[in-house]
């Protein structure tokens, strides 16, 4: 298909097509003439990917590019990748390194080792959870982090979850996708059921009583 009938089928406008194509986020195209170029579903299917990172994933651009260099870099070992997937959705201050004697950092790391956890220093969520559980304590909530298991507990079911549903896929390529797919989006998926469960047990433990 031509450049106009990808933007038909895609729905993503022509400048941001020609963008990604520059930019190296989206494969060219089989060259038959000079200025001109045929797609294929592969094209759709990576623009696809392309808005999902960006539109529903929130990701950068230039942090897309790297996630999708990353799913297109052969043999790249799923651990690394889960690794390039958890940094993209890191790429925020909440992650940014907490001083080596914070308490939270100590809490966290202690969870790790209580439960038996192979974590590198490196992993973003122990920077996260700590920033958070300092948080909470300024705040003068620190009681929320008394329930640190059970949110460990959760977490790691989630993870669980995460690596069954690359069961489904027997090419390696496709695993990649689903790595990037399943930690980026899964983010909002989890943070989404969580809002939905919130309110159906708030409203058992705490039921609005009738005024009538």
């Amino acid at each position: 298909m031509r450049i106009s009938e990808l933007c038909d089928v895609s729905g993503v406008a022509l400048p941001s097509i020609k963008y990604y194509l520059r930019e190296g986020l989206l494969p060219p195209g089989d060259r038959t003439a000079a200025n001109q170029a045929d797609y294929g579903t592969q094209h759709v299917e990576r623009l696809r990917l392309i808005r999902a990172l960006i539109d529903v994933g929130g990701l950068s651009i230039a942090t897309a590019q790297r996630v999708i260099e990353a799913i297109d870099t052969p043999d790249m070992p799923l651990t690394y990748l889960f690794g390039v997937a958890q940094y993209a959705i890191s790429d925020t201050a909440v992650f940014a390194d907490v001083a080596p004697d914070s308490p939270g950092l100590a809490r966290v790391d202690a969870l790790i080792a209580d439960r038996g956890w192979a974590v590198t220093d490196e992993n973003p969520g122990r920077q996260g959870a700590a920033r958070v559980l300092d948080t909470m304590e300024g705040l003068g909530h620190g009681h929320i982090a008394d329930e640190l298991p059970r949110y460990a507990d959760a977490a790691e079911q989630i993870a669980a979850a995460d690596l069954a549903t690359l069961a489904h896929h027997a090419d390696p390529a496709d695993m990649a996708e689903n790595v990037v797919v399943g930690t980026v989006l899964g983010d909002t998926l989890v943070a989404s059921l969580r809002r939905i469960a919130q309110e159906h047990l708030s409203n058992e433990v705490y039921p609005v009583r009738s005024t009538t």
